[in-house]
């Protein structure tokens, strides 16, 4: 196991996001990423950066892709990212530091997240930690198609650093990703043998509103705050929906 640190990311089609997330992280021992058969210019980019470009055009979900990137990492250390994520200078030394003088196997980092250009202080989407940079061969993710989770066999710390994320743009890419997970999140419960009603639906999507927009106080984040309760509670909403057209075909 060679020391230093390997940079893995998945792509499709993100040559949008791809040159800022590679920047962020060039002072990096290697970049590897695994593209899904991008149609844009994204593994043109990431090769002028200097990453190791591996297109696997069959897509077997999130936590299966991110695992064939982690097959080709070749460093004591990994750190995953996604294309519309950046790491700060902060993070940049607090994971220098861990490398150095660690004292876990893997660790969490607080993710600031910004929705149609704002970046989201409560809503529930802050500090929302996760688990990105571990020791090679102490963790692997999880098979699940979306949402995947990072398994550690090990302890895990915490950073300080904050990871910046990209998350929505703009209202077109809030109605995509919300079409796109919620298609992902019923299926997966479909093949889990979950069940749902429209009554179920409507009675969920407003506790996700309630929730989202009064306890975890979105309603400190303004108009922004207001619109992702919203999104939220639309999420929700066809994913149980959605769960119950494909209970009916079966």
């Amino acid at each position: 196991m060679t020391a230093g640190l390997s940079v893995i990311v998945i792509t499709k089609d993100e040559a949008e996001d791809i040159r800022a997330c590679l920047e962020s992280v060039a002072w990096a021992d290697e970049i590897i990423v695994v593209d899904a058969g991008s149609a844009d210019a994204t593994t043109d980019i990431c090769r002028k950066m200097g990453a190791q470009v591996h297109v696997h055009p069959d897509w077997p979900g999130f936590g299966p892709q991110k695992n064939r990137a982690l097959g080709y990492a070749n460093r004591e250390w990994v750190l995953s990212l996604d294309a519309d994520e950046r790491v700060t200078p902060e993070l940049r030394r607090d994971i220098e530091a861990a490398m150095r003088q660690p004292v876990a196997d893997a660790y969490d980092i607080p993710r600031s997240s910004s929705y149609c250009g704002r970046f989201m202080r409560h809503s529930g989407w802050y500090p929302d930690y996760v688990t990105r940079l571990f020791r090679r061969g102490a963790a692997r993710f999880s098979d699940d198609l979306v949402h995947e989770r990072l398994l550690v066999d090990g302890v895990t710390g915490k950073l300080h650093g904050e990871l910046l994320h990209y998350a929505f743009r703009d209202a077109e890419e809030v109605l995509r990703k919300v079409d796109q997970y919620s298609s992902a999140g019923a299926a997966r419960m479909h093949a889990h043998g979950r069940r749902a009603s429209l009554a179920g639906a409507v009675l969920r999507a407003f506790w996700n509103f309630f929730r989202t927009y009064i306890l975890r106080l979105g309603f400190l984040d303004g108009r922004e705050g207001f619109m992702l309760a919203v999104s939220n509670a639309q999420g929700t909403y066809y994913r149980y929906v959605k769960l119950m057209l494909l209970n009916r075909r079966r």
